[in-house]
């Protein structure tokens, strides 16, 4: 019988990040040969994969890694089954260790497909830690995005993003971070309400007023207050003719009201803003630069981008769950 020694043990463990007994194990049951202990903790990890196939794996860590000329990022999700292994610093370092991996890939299954190490491909490095942890472990988000700078914002390791900017300027830093930050909390799919399809607009509007019509037989029937029926979720479709009825609507109220005419001028601007505001619930939710700015609600994004002289070029986000 081969004589295994602490070193021996150690080494397998910092190896394959494996816990001592079972290295231990591994090296016995292989008679003391290294690699062959290293199958044996990979075909553990198999099994205990396969058993684990259909669990949930929404827990974990979201990290994000950028280049050193700050022109690339990845932000990636390394999922698991529970938040206490989500929180394990060497779980965290896996994670991190990947993400910087990840950044020389353009899609999920090149990186998986991609060599980990000397010994074995990601995707198998994600088996072999399945083994070694006991819980279903995989990459569920990967995002990379490429600018003249990109920067990113990572939330409590549960969400990650990335912007990038046209210009590498004196501010990118906080540009960049501030903006991801706006991306990791507010979610968008899209950068600006004129890219959506006029097509996507009605079939959203007709969901919306399906929900609150619903809603609204509701609250008839309980006595509640019934919900505005929106005729618009998003400024393009306010026209100038909408605009225009909308500021005559505001004329009219303001005289029902009594309020003498040479005040109107002063009134009616708020009041459009306020129509605006009410019409555009959809580029609020789904436009990243029509979103109120989270560190200043009384701005859009794209008035605090204004600020800096650049544009936003691309963002991404993933996120655990």
């Amino acid at each position: 019988m081969a004589t295994i020694t602490a070193a021996d043990v150690n080494k397998l463990r910092q190896t394959t990040g494996a816990g001592m007994m079972d290295c231990k194990k591994a090296l016995v049951e292989a008679e003391g040969d290294f690699d062959k202990a290293i199958q044996i903790l990979r075909e553990k990890g198999q099994k205990v994969a396969a058993n684990r196939s259909d669990r949930e794996s929404s827990e974990g860590a979201a990290v994000a890694f950028i280049n050193a000329d700050k022109t690339k990022g990845a932000v990636i999700t390394l999922n698991c089954e529970t938040d206490f292994v989500g929180k394990n610093e060497s779980f965290v370092s896996l994670a991190k260790q990947l993400v910087e991996k990840a950044i020389n890939f353009s899609s999920k299954e090149e990186f998986l497909a991609s060599p980990f190490d000397a010994n074995m491909t990601v995707a198998e490095k994600l088996i072999e830690q399945t083994g070694v942890i006991g819980e279903k472990i995989e990459i569920g988000g990967f995002e990379i995005l490429e600018g003249a700078f990109v920067g990113s914002y990572v939330h409590v390791n549960k969400i990650a993003a990335l912007t990038a900017i046209s210009s590498a300027i004196a501010d990118a830093e906080v540009l960049t971070k501030d903006i991801s930050m706006q991306v990791a909390s507010m979610g968008a799919d899209t950068l600006s309400y004129k890219d959506f399809d006029p097509a996507f607009v009605a079939s959203e509007l007709a969901a919306r007023i399906a929900i609150i019509e619903k809603e609204n037989e509701e609250a008839k029937r309980l006595g509640k207050t019934l919900k505005n029926v929106p005729k618009y979720i998003s400024f393009s479709q306010l026209t100038e003719e909408v605009l225009k009825q909308a500021e005559e609507d505001a004329k009219a109220e303001l005289k029902a009201e009594g309020k003498p005419e040479q005040i109107w001028d002063k009134i009616i601007p708020g009041k459009i803003q306020r129509f605006i505001s009410d019409n555009t619930t959809l580029d609020q939710e789904k436009a990243l630069l029509d979103q109120n700015f989270i560190k200043d609600d009384s701005k859009k994004v794209s008035d605090y981008v204004k600020g800096f002289n650049v544009e936003i070029t691309g963002f991404k986000r993933v996120t655990l769950g």
